[in-house]
């Protein structure tokens, strides 16, 4: 069974960094998919580098950026758990009314956009509780039956696919309200539709398996304090760049072929490593880098605020219900929407730290959390 080491958990600002790069470049991506509105009406004030901008945008970001949001949700919980543990308490069981809380805001999040990840971040999230209790090996060893894909391993020896035809008719309904009925339809059809269309979605494409095994990772790395400036840790990630960035070129020349559902999200998690790795290299080995992505902790201490303030901004303006730029715009000017939105929330996050030391959101899940906590 796992024991704390008794080391203080300092707060980790590259960690905090790159929370925010992950929700930043969600709301960027979510902007360049229109927030899930899928139009079949012609599209004005486009331009002919969309194609490519799409292409470039989506092998960056898609799946990435919500891996790297997984993975610090994984070092969040290792954080609390050990502090709890060094106090000689529990943290079960307040981690569990803690997702659900979490719950409640997937729920409300999912009122504004059918593709809310916290709901389904809020019941892989309790696995965390089981298998924080494991020692090390183990939780390497799950690690890396994860990291394989083993849901689709399966299929390819099986002939096994998962059917998703289910999935394609729930976003259809999603989007023609999301088109043309008013944000009360849009919200009402969410709320049926939304999280059983993700969580299928996710089993599709291959991010059931991959999320919970980046929650995991990110406990583990917090276990062994890899996001700190501490013995060989920097050597570390000098590796892991220097092997993500070689898969990564690899892959991007092979044809996937029949194999493609397999080795799609192996090849996202290697660029996703590349990500993380290259970041946390760049923060500590360069000043000028690390005052660079310093702004980019005022996105990341209010991760759940930006996120949720996305999707009512954004649905607000892509959905027919607001500014209908759903058929408006395309691709590039849609990505500039999504820089601009991030620029207003970095700007509303600079204000607000002026005088409050967490984002309005985070306070109060911290609060209801600890609620009726014993001194």
């Amino acid at each position: 069974m796992y024991q704390s080491k008794f080391l203080p958990n300092s707060r980790i600002d590259v960690a905090v960094a790159l929370r925010g790069i992950a929700v930043a470049g969600i709301i960027i991506f979510h902007s360049v998919e229109h927030f899930n509105v899928f139009t079949q009406e012609p599209i004005s004030n486009t331009l002919p580098c969309d194609q490519a901008v799409g292409k470039a945008l989506a092998w960056l970001l898609s799946g990435k950026m919500y891996g790297i949001f997984a993975m610090l949700f994984g070092l969040s919980f290792f954080i609390m758990n050990d502090n709890q543990m060094q106090k000689q308490r529990s943290f079960g069981a307040r981690f569990a009314w803690r997702m659900c809380l979490l719950l409640g805001f997937g729920l409300v999040n999912t009122a504004f956009y059918d593709g809310d990840i916290l709901v389904t971040y809020s019941l892989l999230g309790l696995l965390l509780i089981p298998i924080s209790y494991l020692p090390s090996w183990a939780v390497w060893s799950i690690i890396g039956l994860l990291t394989v894909q083993p849901i689709e391993i399966y299929g390819l020896l099986t002939g096994w696919e998962f059917d998703a035809s289910n999935v394609w008719t729930m976003f259809g309904t999603m989007g023609e309200a999301h088109e043309h009925g008013s944000f009360w339809d849009c919200a009402a059809v969410n709320l049926r539709y939304g999280f059983l269309a993700d969580i299928q979605y996710f089993i599709f494409n291959g991010r059931l398996t991959q999320t919970l095994c980046l929650f995991i990772l990110g406990m583990q790395m917090g276990r062994h304090r890899f996001f700190y400036d501490e013995g060989q840790n920097l050597r570390y990630w000098h590796m892991t760049a220097a092997v993500s960035v070689l898969m990564t070129i690899i892959l991007s020349f092979i044809d996937f072929g029949a194999l493609y559902k397999w080795l799609n999200p192996v090849y996202n998690l290697c660029i996703l490593a590349a990500w993380v790795s290259l970041t946390v290299s760049a923060w500590y080995a360069f000043g000028s880098v690390r005052n660079v992505l310093r702004h980019m902790c005022f996105f990341g201490r209010m991760s759940l605020t930006n996120y949720l303030l996305q999707s009512a901004i954004g649905c607000f303006i892509f959905c027919g219900y607001g500014l209908a730029c759903y058929h408006k715009v395309g691709t590039t000017y849609a990505a500039l929407i999504g820089v601009g939105m991030v620029v207003g929330q970095y700007l509303f996050g600079r204000y607000w730290f002026m005088s409050h030391s967490r984002g309005p959101l985070e306070e109060l899940w911290r609060k209801l959390t600890w609620i009726n906590k014993r001194a």
